[in-house]
């Protein structure tokens, strides 16, 4: 019910629809209503031979009524789709602006398939509450309410004899209830497992069909898909159970009611049309019930999803802001101080160890060490994704946790080793450093970028679509447009994770002359994967196990007995 109760309560702003909905759901309930008492009135004064020509006027009240009910229902519907969609985009964009809350431990930690199964898959089952919950839940409800008025006045007895099927559909009801949730939460779980694999091997197809894999990946999804299947026929399952019995029950009531009416029609108790008109009415009065039954069925599955939604839009982020953030006025002088810095993705495993150091304004520093010695762990503590366990880290005297998240993450350029790219054109790539830019300005940041020249050479020059993670463009050009993005950006703090690992000779030095330009004048902290490649350093810090062991000029450790200079020689050897 809570989960229920929070769905609902995206209604509230659309009240003006909501009760344009159920205005129109209401009108078209009492007035299907109308037609069995009007076949009554007919049968009845044909059986009694009663002909003083109003039979035709009743006839034609019966058209009217028929004509006013699928109006009212046609317009019900419009209304109602107009509301579901609302509510459906609301729902939607409140998940996905949940999602931007948090912090990147989240994603790390799940498949993006999963995720994207919520986003689309359970906000489309929880949209079915929109559809036809709220608004047949109300019908329903008001046929039940006014059927059984208009049954207890044509006869009390029989009215009390239809109501003996009830006790039993409301256990059944409950006993499928509590069966069915349980088993749509499996469900859903398994489809976004099965979501997972399937969006996991369509971005590797690359590795995939390099290694020929195929047979494999088919085995994989076939078995999330084999389990998401086997969880859903469970449901069917127990659905196929579940409703025919229920409408076999509602039958066997309706069957008891001509047994017991034929007797009170011999016994002159009630008239025929009385009779026909009770049947008429117990039909009407059992469709609501099967309706409700049914309803219950859509609503556990919505309900199950509708969790899954709720776990996004209540899980808090692990990188909390200051609830009174810091913003500094004047510019960021580009300082950046590491103290005592410890860190930890899992308790058991210290990633970084009392970690000390100091970046002065525009100083270019090279950060160097074997492959898990905690280089990328700093740029991510730096740029906040995560929190020092101890420790602290300073931006101009600022300490990060008391700057605002968004203003910090301004003052930080980042030019990753495999820069992402979006599924758009190249344009919409370089402005992604600064939206409000203009043609000129996106220009300039890539003709310093070094990228202006292949860009004009593209089919479409600056409106070139590059495909899903710029799958059209080579490693250099997409480096370049990378960096080009952060030279729009112009921020005062530049963090490089070697951009020149995995591109041929002429590209490296293009590369590093757009880099050269974009680190003037910038605090600037490289990572270093390539040695050959820190020419220009003013100082290098060596990591090993996450901890700082040394720290010095490229010619103060070479000369040195030192970890540097061992990792420079077992490079030069290679």
């Amino acid at each position: 019910m809570k989960s229920l109760l929070r769905v609902l309560g995206y209604l509230k702003p659309y009240k003006t629809f909501v009760t344009l909905t159920l205005g129109f759901a209401v009108l078209t309930t009492l007035l299907d209503l109308v037609p069995p008492w009007l076949i009554k009135v007919i049968v009845d004064r044909l059986v009694d031979h009663v002909d003083d020509g109003g039979l035709y006027a009743f006839v034609l009240a019966l058209v009217l009524v028929y004509f006013g009910r699928n109006y009212s229902n046609y317009k019900r519907i419009l209304i109602n789709n107009r509301l579901e969609q609302k509510v459906v985009f609301d729902i939607r964009s409140h998940v996905y602006r949940a999602l931007q809350k948090l912090s990147l431990n989240y994603f790390e930690n799940r498949s993006t398939g999963e995720i994207m199964s919520r986003v689309n898959d359970d906000v489309t089952h929880v949209e079915r509450i929109f559809i036809d919950g709220v608004e047949q839940v109300v019908t329903a409800t008001l046929t039940l309410i006014g059927i059984m008025i208009i049954l207890f006045y044509l006869h009390w007895k029989l009215a009390v004899a239809s109501l003996i099927p009830i006790p039993f559909l409301v256990i059944g009801a409950w006993k499928y209830t509590v069966r069915a949730h349980s088993l749509y939460h499996q469900a859903r779980e398994r489809d976004a497992k099965m979501n997972g694999i399937l969006q996991d091997t369509i971005s590797g197809i690359k590795e995939t069909l390099a290694f020929n894999r195929q047979r494999h990946e088919v085995k994989r999804f076939e078995q999330r898909s084999g389990d998401y299947c086997k969880s859903t026929l469970e449901v069917m399952r127990l659905w196929a159970v579940y409703s025919p019995a229920m409408m076999f029950m509602g039958s066997l009531g309706t069957v008891a009611i001509i047994l017991y009416g034929i007797g009170l029609v011999q016994a002159q108790e009630i008239t025929v049309g009385t009779l026909i008109a009770f049947i008429w009415y117990l039909s009407l009065f059992y469709t609501p019930i099967n309706q409700l039954h049914t309803l219950n069925h859509m609503l556990q599955h919505a309900l199950a999803s509708s969790d899954r939604l709720f776990e996004i839009i209540d899980a808090q982020p692990d990188v909390v802001e200051d609830p009174d953030p810091v913003h500094p006025a004047t510019p960021v002088h580009g300082e950046v101080v590491f103290d005592a810095v410890n860190f930890a993705y899992v308790p058991a495993k210290q990633v970084l160890h009392q970690v000390s150091f100091t970046l002065r304004p525009g100083e270019k520093v090279a950060l160097v060490g074997h492959t898990g010695s905690g280089k990328s762990t700093l740029v991510k503590l730096l740029m906040r994704f995560y929190d020092t366990d101890d420790g602290q880290i300073r931006i101009d005297g600022h300490p990060l946790r008391k700057l605002s998240l968004a203003y910090l993450r301004e003052q930080v350029g980042l030019v990753s080793q495999e820069p992402f790219l979006f599924n758009g054109t190249v344009e919409e790539n370089i402005l992604y450093g600064k939206l409000d830019a203009n043609r000129a300005e996106v220009e300039r940041a890539a003709r310093a970028a070094h990228a202006h020249e292949f860009i004009e050479q593209l089919p479409n020059g600056y409106e070139t679509l590059i495909g899903e993670r710029g799958v059209k463009l080579s490693g250099g050009e997409r480096h370049r447009l990378a960096i080009a993005r952060v030279f729009l950006k112009d921020p005062p703090i530049l963090v490089l994770d070697e951009a020149t690992a995995s591109v041929d000779t002429e590209t490296e030095i293009k590369i590093k002359e757009a880099l050269s330009q974009l680190m003037a004048l910038r605090t600037t902290l490289v990572i270093a994967h390539r040695l050959s490649t820190l020419e220009g350093a003013d100082r290098v810090l060596v990591l090993k196990g996450g901890r700082l062991i040394e720290s010095g000029t490229h010619k103060e450790l070479i000369q040195a007995d030192s970890e540097y200079a061992n990792l420079f020689q077992s490079q030069l050897h290679l």
